[in-house]
């Protein structure tokens, strides 16, 4: 239980109903907190110039009018004001989005604030260093820093020389959504999709963005004939992959779902026999979607990338690691899995224990109070 419920407003560049990992991470922390007695505010970039708020699921929604975006990042110019008219118990920031880490600065010292450091800046890299100076004072001025898994705490270039003040929590889940009995509803999505129930299918969920790797995902599907993809999710890159698939003369044997319901996501893993995370680079900080493919008893395929992931996915246990960008080494780890179902189901079954003992929201949510606890204390000594 909380100890001390607060007044607390998240923000991030974007909140539900548009989908990404982080975002996906921000509403199920506030809705988790709200039905814990926590209230809580969410401050993101409304869709367009004018602003809003709401209530959803117990979260207040403020959203912001957005006057740009730059770098896939939304301008909001009345984000400091407006947070400073809040006078939370707590402000929990979601990195990286500068102009939510900006107008922190700008309020100064006054309330206790919580950095949850998803994931490195990657792409963006002329920006970051125009930005470094401000995101390392940023840092400092935290009073306590979350980071997703041990590995990223020590590779990150920002995070070692302050591991005094992070504290690793783990990305959590509904975890008993996922590992339910949903194998009716995966023949279910299967046959809708015309996929036969005796195809051996590989799956993936998430958006179709550039660090995602699902052309590499494509190109080892090119070299097992036996196997099919599914493809969950969309996102800027579909076209493109939906050419290089009729390219690789693979169209027949890749489904591309788009985006399902709320009510069909855990069926989407029950459709599969084994779960593929391709990623490229550390923008791939920890892997949602692969704990839930874990929670549903899938093992996984997943690829080195100095990040999270394969602490996530334990190489041997309840997957494999394969190097990134390398479609004959992925295609070798599928096809393997394919041809042993002995070490699929023992692989499943330690990937549903490890969901289950380390990636729990309820789990996270209770860390996360200890955090929020500690924060505050610093600042009322």
């Amino acid at each position: 239980m909380i100890s001390a419920p607060m007044r607390v407003v998240h923000v991030y560049k974007h909140y539900y109903p548009i989908i990404g990992g982080i975002e996906n991470h921000v509403r199920a922390l506030a809705e988790e907190q709200a039905r814990r007695g926590y209230e809580v505010t969410v401050m993101a970039a409304s869709p367009g110039h004018r602003g809003g708020e709401r209530m959803a699921d117990g979260v207040r929604l403020v959203l912001l009018p957005r006057l740009a975006t730059v770098c896939s990042t939304p301008i909001c110019p009345t984000l400091p004001s407006r947070l400073r008219r809040e006078r939370p118990d707590l402000i929990h920031l979601h990195f990286p989005y500068p102009p939510g880490e900006l107008a922190r600065l700008v309020l100064g010292r006054g309330t206790p604030t919580v950095i949850t450091y998803h994931c490195d800046i990657v792409r963006q890299r002329r920006l970051l260093r125009l930005y470094e100076p401000l995101l390392r004072r940023v840092l400092e001025r935290a009073d306590r820093v979350v980071v997703t898994s041990p590995p990223y705490l020590r590779t990150s270039r920002y995070l070692p020389s302050i591991s005094d003040k992070c504290s690793v929590v783990p990305l959590g889940i509904d975890v008993e959504r996922f590992a339910a009995d949903g194998r009716a509803s995966g023949q279910r999505l299967r046959r809708g999709w015309g996929i036969a129930e005796e195809a051996f299918v590989v799956g993936f969920v998430g958006r179709m963005r550039h660090y995602k790797g699902l052309d590499h995902l494509l190109r080892a599907i090119a070299r097992v004939p036996a196997a099919r993809l599914l493809l969950v999710g969309d996102g800027p890159l579909k076209r493109r992959l939906q050419r290089l698939a009729a390219a690789l003369d693979v169209s027949e044997r890749v489904t591309f779902a788009g985006e399902v319901s709320e009510r069909d996501l855990p069926g989407c893993y029950r459709a599969a026999d084994l779960f593929v995370l391709p990623s490229t680079s550390r923008a791939e900080a920890f892997g949602t979607s692969m704990v839930e493919a874990m929670a549903a008893g899938l093992p996984v395929i997943s690829t080195e990338l100095a990040s999270g992931t394969s602490w996530v996915n334990e190489s041997g246990t309840t997957g494999l690691v394969v190097p990134a960008c390398d479609p004959a080494r992925l295609a070798e780890a599928i096809d393997r899995l394919r041809q042993d179902p002995g070490l699929r189901s023992r692989m499943g079954a330690a990937a549903r224990q490890r969901a289950s003992s380390l990636f729990r929201l309820s789990s996270m949510v209770a860390e996360l109070d200890a955090v929020y606890q500690s924060a505050a204390a610093l600042r009322a000594v």
